[in-house]
Parts: structure tokens; sequence; C-alpha cells
């Protein structure tokens, strides 16, 4: 029987169909209806994903082994097609490989070794130790480094810390400060990696005569011929389209991007997991971090309390001038933002800011029709070959990290200071778009550059009545009271129909979900005395989780 029948009957012995396809929640409905729809070949690859559920996948795990190396659990005899992204036709080089304890920089590491390259291992310590002493009980680094020694010496590689806490708080955290001081919202991680990973760290290590730097990033560099040196590298979309990080790389220089190597931008996440397991890696079973670069388990809106502070501010309701409620200061909260405000007969969505007089607009219609966003202004703009492509219109786009893309038509402009700004026009509306944030350009799968976004709405802000804009102005708060009561307003068919066609928009981003959601589920374990029963249900609740 197709496996696709097979977990559909399995499933209707247990679950009746209908309950199970109306449950509270629709991405429930959701994933079960897709799970149904699947192929055999492609079921069959999602169920072997979910393999740390159930015992009864021993077969799946046996698989996905052989399938890394189909002659020999013997790294030596590694399949080439794993080191296609290890540049194994220029060895011996000298590589300098940034190290951080997990799983990711760790084969690559391995990766590297393999290729036959002379590697050295770097772990950058950056430690906020007089700032966070109530958030850190023991050093966050010391069980990173530990992981970092133990896979180093697997394999006789030397490792070296470089201390960059200094060059991290001045080329980094203060700049992210002070964004969200003036209201924007920027992105620690671009930052990061320009200015730290491959910024300060590649100056440190200079006098060193390293030919690369790699790291565990999910991006592919194509370099030129040693013949054609003068051409420019170029920053691919790496294999695994989920786990891609090329936007996190798109504000790179392109002398930046000549030094790179990132060996795991031809390979899946989940065939990373097996050759950790391959490999026989200490941190083979470690979580992946989910922290902001080098914050860790902070949580970012504690750091930026204890470095801007707290500030009492009004909410008023964009259409109406109705003082709705308090907040603790504009730096908490960005465009299109819901969670954390409090505020009944909701949702209602931050829609502007008054960054002068410390007040947060928000409306309960961020979605209508008027109100929505394609086209928007990018500055600060970096591009690999130096220039804008030539060709600007049928580009694609990325405004946040993710697998998804938009289309998109670009104009070059130039501002009264003689810099370069793009008008950027999405072929599909974006309700998320914030000033701060990158935007990523690409052609095909080529990322050719990045820009700060600096208006999220088509030409003008969401649109504040002048009674909210005078009652921001005004200098004694204390005078407008106590807040309003807040009407709860009933839900037309008309609005009921608009939200449903935005869940319809939102489910195309289900296959990316799905895969993202598979990472969280392998580092699940459930013994292996786990029942079908037991192992559909949880099934369920973490497809309806995703979904």
């Amino acid at each position: 029987m197709p496996l696709r029948l097979t977990v559909m009957s399995t499933l209707s012995l247990y679950f009746h169909p209908k309950p199970l396809l109306r449950r509270k929640t629709p991405r429930t409905a959701v994933a079960i209806t897709r799970l149904l729809s699947l192929s055999a070949a492609t079921c069959q690859s999602r169920l072997v994903f979910l393999k740390p559920l159930s015992s009864l996948s021993s077969a799946a795990v046996e698989s996905e082994s052989s399938s890394i190396s189909s002659t020999s659990q013997n790294p030596k005899s590694i399949d080439p097609r794993y080191l296609s992204c290890s540049l194994p036709e220029k060895k011996p080089l000298k590589v300098a490989v940034l190290l951080s304890g997990g799983v990711d920089s760790s084969v690559a590491l391995r990766l590297l070794h393999a290729a036959g390259h002379s590697c050295t291992a770097f772990y950058l310590k950056i430690w906020f130790q007089e700032d966070f002493e109530n958030y850190w009980s023991e050093c966050p680094w010391e069980e990173d480094l530990k992981y970092a020694k133990a896979v180093c010496d697997q394999v006789d590689v030397p490792l070296e810390v470089v201390h960059l806490t200094d060059e991290y708080w001045n080329n980094v955290v203060s700049y992210i400060i002070d964004e969200y001081r003036f209201g924007r919202t920027p992105n620690p991680d671009v930052l990061c990696n320009t200015r730290i990973k491959f910024g300060a760290f590649v100056d440190a290590i200079s006098g060193m005569k390293f030919d690369f730097i790699a790291s565990g990033h999910y991006a592919k560099v194509v370099h030129p011929d040693s013949g054609n040196k003068d051409e420019p590298s170029t920053l691919e979309l790496s294999k695994d389209m989920v786990k891609d990080q090329t936007y996190f790389l798109s504000h790179l220089s392109q002398s930046q991007l000549k030094g790179l190597i990132f060996p795991l931008g031809c390979i899946q996440k989940e065939e990373v997991r097996g050759l950790a397991k391959l490999f026989g890696l200490p941190n083979q079973d470690r979580k992946d971090s989910q922290g902001i670069c080098f914050l860790g388990k902070i949580k970012f809106s504690e750091f930026v309390a204890r470095h801007i502070g707290e500030e009492e501010g009004v909410i008023l309701e964009a259409e109406t001038g109705d003082f709705l409620g308090r907040h603790r200061g504009f730096w908490f909260y960005t465009i299109g933002q819901r969670q954390g405000l409090r505020l009944p007969g909701g949702p209602w969505y931050v829609v502007e800011k008054d960054v002068k007089n410390n007040v947060v607009f928000v409306s309960r219609n961020y979605f209508s029709v008027d109100k929505r966003r394609r086209i928007f202004r990018v500055g600060s703009l970096r591009w690999f070959n130096g220039s804008p492509p030539r060709q600007i219109s049928q580009l694609q786009c990325k405004v946040r990290h993710g697998p998804g893309f938009y289309n998109c038509d670009v104009a070059i402009e130039v501002d009264g200071n003689g810099h370069e700004i793009a008008v950027v026009k999405l072929s599909e509306d974006d309700q998320g778009l914030a000033a701060g944030q990158f935007a990523a350009f690409y052609q095909e799968s080529t990322c050719i550059g990045s820009g700060v976004i600096l208006e999220s709405w088509d030409d003008q802000g969401f649109p504040v009545c002048a009674r909210a804009l005078e009652i921001a102005r005004m200098e004694d708060k204390s005078k407008l009271g106590k807040p309003v009561k807040i009407k709860v307003i009933a839900q037309s068919r008309d609005e009921e129909s608009d939200q449903n066609e935005r869940l319809k928009l939102n489910l195309a981003s289900v296959n990316s979900e799905t895969a993202a959601s598979n990472e969280r589920m392998q580092s699940q374990r459930v013994t292996r005395s786990t029942s079908p029963l037991k192992w559909l249900q949880q099934l369920v609740d973490k497809l309806s989780q995703v979904f």
C-alpha cells in the first residue's frame, strides 16, 4: 500500500476526520489536509523528518545514515558531493574557521578538514558580565567553548579564542540602541556579520595570512577561476531554502565576500545533522541556538530596557485620537506589532510612532485594503558588483529572513545629499515592512546586494487623524484622564471574508513552516515504548503548532 494511503488509513483509525479538521485553530486542519495530499515521495521525506517522535522510524534512521555514505561509515570515504562547497580542488588551503560550539559550525570544520585543508578554529568571546549578572548565573560561553574544544580535539585542529567585546559594543550594540531611539527596527544579525564576524574578526587575524575565512552559514560563495581573479565573487542561495542565510549576508562588501567559504551551502539541514552523527561529534544532539547574535538567552526587550530605559507614553487610536492606554517607551514597538499592547477588543496593531512625543498609534484596521503596502524606499545600498544591476525590473526581494521572495521592480534615485535610493515596488502587499530592517535583492539564485528600509508605507505614513496628532503634541498628557472604555466591534461579513483571504495567503508559507518545524521536532526524543496512538496524537499536536 502506498505510504500516503497508509498514513490516511492509520489516521482514520484514531481520529474522526470531522472533529480533527474542525478544531478551533485552522492550522490543524491545514496541517492534516496538506499531509494527506502530499505525494508518496514527499510524504515519506516529511515523515522521516519526524522520526524522533517514534521508535517505528528506526528504518528511516538507517536509511538516512546510509544516504550520507553508501559505502562506509568511515568519514574518510565521505560522499564527495558534501565537500563541493569546501573547495577540495584547491587543497591545501589555510582556512580560519569560526567555531561557535554548535552543530553547524562544527560540521563545517570537519568538512573542510575532510577536503584536505589546514584549519585553525576561532571562538569569538563576547561578554557583558557587568551588565547582565542577573541573567547569567554562569558564564554563557563556557559550555560553547567546551564543545568547540572537544570538536577540535577529535581531529587535532588548534583552537584560538578571540576577544571582541569592545568591538561588538561599539559597532553593533551602540548602533542598535541609536536606531531604536530614532524609532527604527534594526537587524542585529546583519550587522553582526558585516561588522564583527567578517569585519573586526578579520582585522584581528589579518597578520596570520589565511587564504579564506569559513563559518557554518547556509549560503554559497562562488569564486572566479584563478585566471580571472579580478572578476567578482557571487553570493548564491544555499541548497536548503528554509535555512538559507543569504539575507543575513547580503550587506557584506565584495572584498569581504572574496575571502569567505561556506561549506554548508551545498547541504540540507537534515544532512548536516546526519553528518554530525557520522563524524561522531560530541555536540551532535545539541539544539540550534535561537537567540540574537552573541546575546544568547537574554531577552532583547530587556536588553533594550537596560540601555535605553523606560519612559511612560500614551497609546492613541489612529483613526479617532481616543486615549486607549499607556506604554513604557515607543522603542519597544515596531510597525505591525500586535503583541504586548494589552488592549481589549482587538486585535490591535502598531501603525505609527511619534518619536518626539513618545506616542504609539494603533489601529484595528491594519489590514484594510486602502492601507496595504507594496512600495517602499531603501537606502545605504550595497551591491556586490559595486553598482546596481543593469536590469532593475523583474528582480526578487526578501524583506526578512526566510524562504519567501517577492517579485519586484527597482528604480534608482538620488536624494538631496547625493546618495542613491532604491524605490522598490513589490508584486504583492506586505504588512510587516519596518524602517531599519534590510531588503535583500536577488537575480534568480544570486544575491546581488541589499539596503536598509527607510520608509514602510507608500510615500506616506498610516493615515493618523488630526485629533490624534494634536493630542500627541500635548505637553501635559495627564489632562487626558483615564483611558476610554474600548468598544468591542462586531466583525462584519466583509471583514471576516478579508481575514479569510489573508489566511489563504498565509498558507502559501506552509511548506517553509513545515520544514522549519522539522528541525525543532528533531531535537525532541520519545522513548521506544511510545504507542502508535500516542505517536499520532503527538504528530497532530506538532502539526497544529506549525500550521
